[in-house]
């Protein structure tokens, strides 16, 4: 049997080998007339490059091998190598995917130039057409393209074999933070030009109007034609042939027999600016013309007229500084992997525009090039982040001259391919690869190539932010503590604008002090936003039944974040795959499903396009966008009242320019008690990424506080407890005693601070009854709960009063429990009471560090609706600032509960214990009662999973707790 001379080259153990025969990239549009290869095609999986098993079956592409069924499953590690060999080296058990299928070439193609794109593969392309070796590629996140011409005729059949072989030199620089798989990741298609075709189109549109589309040209037959031209048209205005280009280029222009060169040019008058807010297109096409006039080729394009440049420390879009309200993206799907669809990608973004986020990070690689197309037009300002991360060996690779090549291509192929779109205002050179020359080869490529748009890289200026090195213009830290970043903003030695690439990390119930992280970035000059890791949970739907992926099945297997019966979100070691990371990659803002979780309506409120501030009787309106007015909006005024009341009334938004505010008069009578006025804003008319009447924000502020009333006591029989002092009640199973733990979050438990309070005992208090004291119809109850930081002392005092019962506590807690997870109570309730109505905040979840986003209401949910399902159980379900609530049965039996002083509540089906306890949801069983908590203090979530921990003033601190509540049945 013959060799195949691509697998002697050995392509998968040599960086320096970045391509064989693969066409250039270029920004030409060739979507219309091409032929689509999607589908299903014949395929083996073999063991190792060069391997035959003979067994041939069925799968569908575009989509990875790994959650087809086909005999190899995701692995998902952080930044550990999948095997311990180094660079670039690859394991001997390599997973290598063979395609077949064959196509008849269209025969009006004879004469022209056949091409075969490859939309993405992982990680090493091998393309064979009818047995002929076609050529090489590596990047398994950019499209590559092959002449054909001379393997197929038109008219005929032609066999199209791709081999993907998974392992490879190039995964030591793919090794992002995400699950491994292997396969043809986007679409595959044939396209035919004219010999004589665009080579590349490239655009610049200023924000003043001015155009200029710069045309390469080839001829594949050979030298060019006499008398090509070409002409542009711009929404049908013609554009010009560029006479001072042609006049600076006179010399060299049409020398060339190979490549020709010609700008057009035009300055549009009047002409609407593009920004995120405000996503203004054009509609371009050019056209390449032989000598007759008559059309060779066609590109089309949509574009944007800004500007994008760095001034002193700051990034300014069209000559405004824009705050950036970012998020990081993977290409992810929970059935397909990293093959995702035009409407999957509309939705994500869809979903990013109506929580506030303006910008997005390509976290790490170039993501499939419709969600810049879509970023384009729904309007988000993008970060184009190369393929480029070699997180495992950084240090090694980034100054290996083998991989100098791998950096360059890579770099300089993402800048060819999106260089047009007005989405893209910053250039990455990827992601936690430490820095070298590598980096600093492809940064000049990039500056020659494309001097428009800034360029960062977060390894050069991770040392000093104030660093002028050459590869980045932007100081982009990950996981910088806010104070930090306010001490280097008023230091006087800062250069560069301070935009994290990396902050709040959503893992689990997380980002906590988001709120603290904006209200820094929004006052003080220097600090300009940053991206939440991430979008995501990377959860994959898995069969229960058999451990394997739930692969392409219809609808119905999961919503809202909840998956069928026999289905759970599978994540790192849930497939067998070791080493692994474990739920590490469950750290989004929304689930697998793209179900929000609660953290993204704090993110909501915090990019508020409308503030609302009151003093003294007059209310101001503030317009936070930086180029859109008000009239896009609707709003009504809410006013709620603790005594239940509620009054609506359309509310007039002011003309109030970008950055600028006006008073407005008070819509209702001051109430007396407690009250609190929400501005409910809307959009006005149907948005391109939302309908008409669609929530925007929810601003909201306090008018007036009333006075808390104690309940005096009242004459009756004792109150009832047992004899150790524990209260007996017909409507709780078990009676309220102290709790100082919590199931851990991820952030407690990769923080380390759970394991602190496994070893005071925290999860596991044992209470010793000192005293119980009788007096009429008061009783007090004297505990102790001995820890490994010391002895807490509980004090309960239990009185009855009118219909029912008030409890007063205290907790003492030693100097040496500076950091427990809450103080407070839990009780449990007997089974029937299943739903909740609350006077607090809501309707979704909220934490002392995260209540920036829920206003106050009245607010009403069945008890199962109130759980967050984090992809690993934790502590979830809990509301913020809560004064009041009832439990109730559908008979309208219960209990209701009065704090004394809004406090942190939370009822669910399950003991902290259960959570803890279980890794998946499809292992939790629900009490059939509710288990309340309401606490005195509660530990803030911070991020500490991945970043800094909450700040002090969200701590449980030592020292003496008092709280106060009322238990009456209905």
């Amino acid at each position: 049997m013959r060799r195949d001379p691509l697998l002697a080259l050995r392509p998968w153990e040599s960086p320096e080998v970045t391509s064989w025969r693969r066409l250039p990239m270029n920004a030409v549009d060739r979507r219309d007339g091409a032929l689509s290869l999607d589908g299903s095609w014949h395929f083996q999986l073999v063991p190792a490059p060069g391997a035959s098993s003979g067994e041939w079956t069925r799968i569908e592409v575009p989509g990875a091998w790994t959650t087809q069924d086909v005999g190899d499953l995701p692995q998902y590690t952080n930044f550990r190598m999948p095997w311990d060999d180094f660079p670039p080296s690859s394991p001997a058990t390599n997973p290598t995917g063979v395609y077949e299928r064959s196509v008849v070439i269209p025969a009006d193609w004879a004469g022209r130039r056949i091409v075969l794109q490859v939309g993405a593969a992982e990680s090493v392309l091998l393309v064979h057409v009818n047995g002929t070796p076609v050529g090489i590629s590596k990047d398994s996140h950019l499209a590559a393209e092959f002449d054909l011409s001379a393997v197929v005729r038109p008219g005929d059949p032609a066999t199209v074999r791709l081999t993907v072989i998974k392992w490879s030199d190039a995964s030591h620089i793919e090794d992002q933070d995400q699950w491994w798989h292997g396969g043809i990741t986007r679409s595959v298609l044939l396209y035919a030009t004219d010999p004589l075709h665009l080579a590349d189109v490239t655009v610049r549109a200023r924000q003043n109007g001015k155009l200029w589309v710069d045309c390469q040209v080839r001829n594949t037959a050979g030298a060019l034609p006499e008398g090509w031209y070409a002409t542009g048209a711009l929404d049908g205005r013609l554009l010009a042939q560029d006479a001072e280009f042609d006049r600076l280029n006179a010399d060299d222009l049409r020398v060339s027999d190979f490549l020709g060169e010609v700008r057009l040019s035009t300055t549009v008058r009047d002409v609407r600016p593009w920004t995120a807010e405000t996503p203004e297109l054009y509609e371009l096409t050019v056209r390449l013309h032989r000598a007759d006039g008559s059309v060779a080729d066609t590109s089309s394009h949509r574009v944007g007229f800004r500007d994008v440049e760095i001034r002193g420390r700051d990034l300014l879009v069209n000559g405004a500084r824009v705050f950036i309200r970012g998020v990081n993206r993977h290409d992810f799907h929970p059935l397909t992997g990293r093959t995702v669809s035009a409407d999957d990608m509309r939705a994500d973004l869809v979903v990013l525009k109506r929580f506030g986020f303006n910008a997005i990070r390509t976290a790490h690689y170039p993501n499939d090039p419709t969600l810049l197309d879509l970023a384009d037009e729904l309007g988000f300002y993008v970060v184009d982040e190369a393929n480029i991360e070699s997180h495992d060996h950084a240090h090694e690779i980034a100054d290996d001259p083998r991989y100098l090549g791998a950096f360059v291509d890579r770099v300089s192929r993402m800048v060819l391919r999106d260089k047009n779109h007005p989405s893209v205002v910053i250039w990455s050179l990827g992601n936690e690869s430490d820095y070298g020359a590598n980096h600093d080869a492809a940064a000049g490529w990039v500056r020659r190539h494309d001097p428009t748009r800034p360029l960062q890289y977060e390894g050069a200026a991770k040392l000093d932010w104030a660093d002028p090195s050459p590869a980045s213009d932007i100081a982009c830290p990950m996981y910088a503590p806010i104070e930090e970043c306010i001490v280097h903003a008023l230091s006087g030695e800062q250069t560069k604008p301070l935009i994290q690439c990396e902050y709040s990390h959503a893992m689990g119930n997380s980002n906590g002090t988001l709120a603290d992280h904006w209200a820094a970035i929004e006052s003080i000059p220097g600090l300009q936003g940053g991206f939440i890791w991430e979008f995501w949970d990377h959860g994959i739907l898995q069969r229960v039944s058999d451990g394997r992926p739930a692969g392409r099945p219809g609808a119905g297997l999961y919503d809202n974040g909840v998956t069928a019966p026999g289905h759970r979100w599978a994540y790192g070691g849930d497939f067998g795959d070791s080493p692994n990371d474990g739920v590490f990659c469950a750290d989004g803002m929304v689930f697998p499903d793209r179900t929000p979780k609660p953290a993204m309506y704090e993110h909501r409120e915090i990019a508020a396009p409308v503030r609302l501030r009151y003093r003294q009787g007059v209310f101001l309106v503030q317009n936070r966008q930086h180029f859109r007015g008000l009239d896009w909006l609707a709003a009504e005024w809410i006013l709620v009242r603790a005594d239940g009341r509620t009054h609506t009334a359309t509310a007039a938004l002011p003309d109030v320019p970008p950055g600028g505010s006006e008073t407005i008069p008070m819509p209702f009578p001051l109430p007396e008690g407690e009250s609190w006025l929400t501005l409910r804003v809307t959009t006005a008319d149907d948005e391109p990424w939302a309908p008409r009447g669609t929530d925007v924000c929810l601003p909201q502020v306090r008018l007036s506080t009333g006075a808390t009333r104690v309940p005096e006591p009242v004459a009756g029989p004792p109150v009832e407890v047992d004899e150790d002092g524990l209260l007996l009640h017909p409507l709780l199973t078990s009676p309220p005693v102290l709790s100082l733990w919590r199931a851990p979050t991820d952030n407690d438990e990769l923080g380390g601070i759970a394991a602190r309070w496994r070893d005071w005992g925290l999860d596991a208090l044992v209470r010793k009854v000192v005293d119980v004291q009788r007096e009429g119809a008061r009783v007090t109850v004297i505990a102790e709960y001995a820890t490994g930081a010391g002895t807490v002392h509980h004090e309960q005092v239990i009185t009855r009063i009118a219909g029912g019962l008030r409890i007063e506590e205290t907790a003492e807690l030693p100097e040496e429990l500076d950091d427990a997870a809450r103080v407070g109570t839990v009780f449990e309730t007997v089974a029937g009471l299943d739903v909740l109505d609350w006077y607090g905040q809501g309707p979704w979840e909220s934490y002392p560090d995260r209540s920036a986003g829920p206003p106050v209401g009245h607010h009403s949910l069945p008890v199962d609706e109130l759980f967050t399902p984090y992809l690993r159980p934790q502590e979830s379900g809990g509301r913020h600032g809560v004064r009041r609530f009832t439990l109730s049965a559908p008979d309208a039996t219960g209990l209701t509960v009065e704090l004394g002083a809004p406090s942190q509540v939370s009822v669910t089906r399950y003991r902290a214990e259960d959570l803890a306890a279980a890794t998946h949801h499809d292992e939790l069983v629900p009490r059939p009662g509710c288990v309340v908590h309401l606490d005195a203090a509660h530990r803030g979530l911070g991020t500490a999973s991945c970043g800094p921990d909450t700040s002090p003033q969200y701590l449980v601190a030592p020292g003496t707790h008092r709280w106060s509540w009322t238990l009456r049945v209905l």
